[in-house]
């Protein structure tokens, strides 16, 4: 299966504001994040900047980047407009969307959803992360994945909330952001309107489902964590000091 991996981005984020080009040890995070992709190995990486800094920025760095329209609702549009303009004959099957702010995300973990969705047969495939801890389960900004398990390491996504689920004894599966779809799943998703669950929880994802579409999602033990507060950027920057 051939993949492309899209890397969404833009400046203005509301709680750290221009976190794309943020230092991290020398190197703005869209260029930490879009080495993590290469190291996978899995196809070329495409930055879909929202602001001609990032784009610039990534070029700089070697990279390929699209220049996508900034009043775009999400990063999943920008990723399929960048995608049009990148891949005109459609030669890329899979399109991987990897968050522009987990610069600590590692390439086995990018490979391992790319696997998911060469071996089966869902529309989209993710990630999720095993935890037992309580703070994991009562935090609304961990988002959990209820899942019917076809396998240790493979489910069928059933829903995702920000509530604290399934209910009863056991982990519970932290959904990890990252996305790999099949292209026409992500023509058809695009083409569709915000869904109510979507809205209501403020979880894209829960619009595939609501329109019949089927994601699986791999087992994984890594869990990065995206960058939205400073405090995050100084987590990310200590956990990859020494980092070239």
């Amino acid at each position: 299966m051939r993949a492309l991996i899209v890397i969404p981005a833009r400046m203005a984020a509301t709680r750290l504001p221009g976190k794309p080009l943020a230092d991290i040890h020398g190197k703005p995070m869209i260029v930490r994040v879009a080495g993590e992709a290469l190291r996978a190995m899995k196809g070329p990486v495409l930055v879909a900047a929202g602001d001609a800094e990032i784009a610039e920025a990534a070029r700089k760095a070697g990279y390929d980047a699209v220049l996508t329209d900034p009043a775009l609702p999400s990063g999943t549009d920008r990723i399929h407009e960048a995608v049009k303009a990148f891949d005109r004959s459609g030669q890329y099957e899979a399109i991987v969307n990897l968050q522009g702010d987990m610069p600590t995300i590692k390439p086995g973990t990018i490979e391992a959803a790319i696997r998911v969705l060469a071996e089966g047969q869902a529309d989209i495939a993710t990630l999720v992360s095993p935890s037992s801890a309580q703070e994991d389960r009562d935090n609304p900004n961990v988002v959990k994945a209820v899942m019917a398990m076809s396998a240790p390491d493979r489910g069928r996504a059933l829903y995702f909330t920000r509530a604290a689920a399934p209910w009863g004894e056991g982990p519970i599966w932290r959904h990890v952001g990252l996305y790999v779809y099949r292209r026409a799943a992500l023509d058809r998703f695009v083409a569709a309107p915000p869904s109510p669950l979507e809205l209501r929880e403020k979880l894209e994802q829960l619009r595939a489902l609501e329109m019949g579409m089927s994601i699986e999602a791999g087992v994984v033990d890594d869990f990065p964590k995206g960058v939205d507060s400073p405090a995050d950027l100084e987590a990310a920057r200590e956990a990859l000091k020494g980092r070239t």
